[in-house]
């Protein structure tokens, strides 16, 4: 299989790829909830379902590339076409937009204070 039928396989299973989101969204909330935080303090801060899809196939695109991180143009175009390909995701895609760090906004790893 080659990386184009795989990426037509992905593209025509957005309900799997909402499936395999919804259950890394149940592992860190129960990451979160076993570390002993008050779910009323971060459940909020957590990307929805449809978020951490657009997420994902931006992560994809920059493995595709390399693993090279896009510069903001390169990020509005990337988002942009997964709106596209999958109508959707537009909304979450628009909300990603709509943030300055989206793939930095929920991720347990970065430290947020300057501590």
């Amino acid at each position: 299989m080659t990386a184009n039928d795989d990426n037509l396989r992905r593209r025509a299973s957005l309900e799997l790829l909402r499936a395999e989101a919804s259950d890394e969204l149940a592992v860190l909330i129960h990451e979160r909830l076993r570390g002993g935080e008050d779910p009323w303090d971060f459940m909020e801060d957590l990307p929805s379902v449809d978020e951490l899809v657009v997420l994902t196939l931006r992560a994809d695109n920059i493995a595709e590339n390399g693993g090279v991180r896009p510069n903001k143009a390169r990020n509005y175009r990337v988002l942009r076409q997964i709106a596209l390909d999958y109508p959707a995701l537009t909304r979450a895609v628009w909300r990603i937009l709509g943030d300055e760090e989206p793939h930095r906004r929920w991720d347990a790893s970065v430290r947020l204070d300057a501590s």
